[in-house]
């Protein structure tokens, strides 16, 4: 009589949880091994990201950030005094804004208050959620201070605003720069592999694959 089969379970898990009037993807991490959890660009609606994390039996153990905007960390400063977690990330050219947050919360309507990350990240950092790690990537062109994580053995990664399903980051903000921004795209996230499922800053999750293929900005026919 054979065993009967049971299936693994994955050691990341990740639930998407839209905040602001900007929809931005506030992503819920957590070790499967551990149930400790990271808020990645908690911008906003902090009840509903905290009861994201009761829902789900997780115990959040720090914010990381992928860049300064206001619809993607408005409101880290403030969860993380709330909860007692540390912030991670972004890179410290972002300081020029989360240094102006108070100021972009006031003209965008969306409460926002500046803050000084506990650790600032470079290309080639690791951070740890739970028994997890995952690879920092800096990622200039949106902003001078992006970075993605990526966690290689569950082809996952969350990119901010660096590339959406078939479309790119705007490059039209102050310390913009398209030419970085497509650069950082075809050389820092594809060698991550085609079947990497990515989690944007807004809309729907897609994979490198599929963007390589179709995207009109950075797919792979573009570049002859």
């Amino acid at each position: 009589m054979s065993e009967p089969s049971v299936k693994p379970v994955p050691p990341l898990r990740a639930a998407i949880v839209p905040v602001t009037a900007f929809q931005q993807n506030c992503t819920l991490l957590w070790c499967t091994g551990t149930m400790r959890g990271a808020f990645v660009d908690p911008g906003g609606d902090l009840p509903k990201l905290i009861a994201a994390a009761q829902q789900h039996g997780v115990t959040v153990e720090k914010i990381l950030l992928t860049h300064g905007h206001v619809d993607h960390c408005g409101q880290a400063g403030v969860l993380a005094k709330q909860i007692g977690v540390p912030i991670e990330g972004p890179h410290e050219a972002d300081r020029y804004w989360i240094a102006r947050l108070d100021d972009d919360g006031r003209q965008w309507q969306i409460p926002s208050s500046s803050f000084e990350p506990d650790r600032w990240l470079v290309d080639g950092d690791t951070v740890s959620v739970g028994e997890l790690t995952l690879s920092v990537r800096h990622t200039p062109g949106h902003t001078p201070g992006h970075v993605v994580f990526h966690h290689a053995p569950s082809h996952f990664a969350m990119v901010g605003d660096v590339l959406f399903r078939g479309s790119i980051g705007r490059t039209d903000f102050p310390m913009s720069d398209h030419a970085a921004l497509i650069d950082a795209i075809t050389t820092r996230l594809w060698p991550m592999g085609d079947d990497t499922v990515f989690v944007p800053g807004h809309g729907p999750t897609s994979t490198f694959g599929a963007e390589r293929a179709t995207n009109p900005f950075v797919a792979d026919s573009q570049f002859g």
